[in-house]
């Protein structure tokens, strides 16, 4: 049986990497964001400048660790990092602007309100906001190879969790605990047996027939 690598270990490529852009461009941010696809809920931005003398290890793609692991690495990130910031975009605007443009204006967000200005932005994907007033770098599967990309995509991916749970404590009847609000059968089964509430994406339902326009009602 292989030996279990350690957190150190795991974190240590995405390290490395962060030391030679640092080594280049001195002080920069990783950004990611967590909630592009479900139906309903914010889409959550988070931006994050970590200090390369306080390391956090075991960070790694938010998707490849436990909700447990998370949750504690969300906790010693924010303590540890030098700079964060997490914006929520809401259905609204969502809807109102589709959700590659609010997904790209909350980046802008996020890093504009940042504490430290950086250098260079690293952002998760293959491409990066037009609105970014700063130098920005594209880096694909960047939350795997980045421990601050990584970083942000736990601050990500926590943040929106726990507003989805707090969602589920107010409307119990549509298991947003279970799924988080991405679109699965039973949460397909859910909106058509309760309608749709203030916090979905209309535009993302409009398949359902529901009404795409904001501030019509849930009905058909």
């Amino acid at each position: 049986m292989p030996k279990r690598r350690s957190d150190e270990e795991i974190s240590r490529p995405l390290y490395e990497y962060d030391a030679a852009v640092r080594q280049e461009y001195g002080c920069f941010a990783g950004v990611d964001e967590a909630g592009r696809g479900p139906l309903c809920g914010p889409v959550c931005v988070a931006a994050c400048i970590l200090d390369p003398e306080n390391p956090v290890y075991g960070i790694n793609d938010s998707k490849k660790l436990t909700e447990k692991k998370r949750e504690a690495l969300f906790e010693e990130i924010c303590e540890k990092a030098l700079a964060y910031s997490i914006i929520f975009v809401g259905p609204e605007i969502i809807d109102r602007d589709n959700i590659l443009a609010a997904t790209m204006g909350g980046m802008c967000q996020a890093v504009e309100s940042l504490e430290i200005s950086p250098n260079l932005v690293l952002i998760d994907g293959n491409r990066c906001p037009e609105k970014l007033a700063l130098p920005a770098r594209a880096v694909v599967k960047g939350d795997a190879t980045s421990a601050s990309i990584g970083a942000a995509s736990i601050l990500a991916k926590v943040s929106r969790d726990r507003y989805m749970m707090e969602l589920d404590r107010q409307y119990p009847e549509y298991l947003l605990a279970q799924h988080k609000g991405y679109p699965t059968k039973l949460h397909y089964e859910k909106i058509a047996q309760y309608g749709i509430q203030p916090f979905y994406r209309r535009s993302f339902l409009k398949k359902l027939g529901y009404s795409t326009e904001p501030g019509k009602d849930g009905s058909r």
